[in-house]
């Protein structure tokens, strides 16, 4: 899969996603875009999917038709996505053309002492 991460996403989440082809808007000189024009590029480009942070994004763009998968993280928080690296791997692998999916913090359970 060909995947584009948004700008306020670390890039170490690219580590959470071995054998696909990621790419940061930072890297390819998008940076500073919309997402409406970010989306717009990454589907011209050909990207399977668009993973963000921005909780307003399927309130603020037209994702109606449009064949690219948006992935929407809980937080952008470095430390804690790395703490999740497989929870995000197994959902970019869930995602299906078009669909937009939000991705909700793992719950996590205390540890027994």
């Amino acid at each position: 899969m060909k995947i584009l991460l948004d700008e306020c996403v670390p890039i170490q989440v690219r580590s959470a996603l071995p054998g696909h082809d990621v790419y940061s808007a930072t890297d390819s000189q998008w940076r500073g875009l919309s997402n409406g024009e970010l989306l717009h590029l990454a589907v011209q480009q050909g990207f399977d999917v668009f993973v963000v942070a921005d909780k307003n994004m399927r309130y603020q763009q037209d994702l109606s038709d449009r064949r690219i998968a948006v992935l929407e993280l809980w937080t952008n928080h470095r430390p804690t996505l790395e703490r999740h690296f497989q929870y995000i791997s197994a959902a970019v692998e869930r995602m299906a053309s078009g669909q937009y999916f939000e991705l909700t913090a793992p719950v996590s359970f205390p540890r027994n002492r």
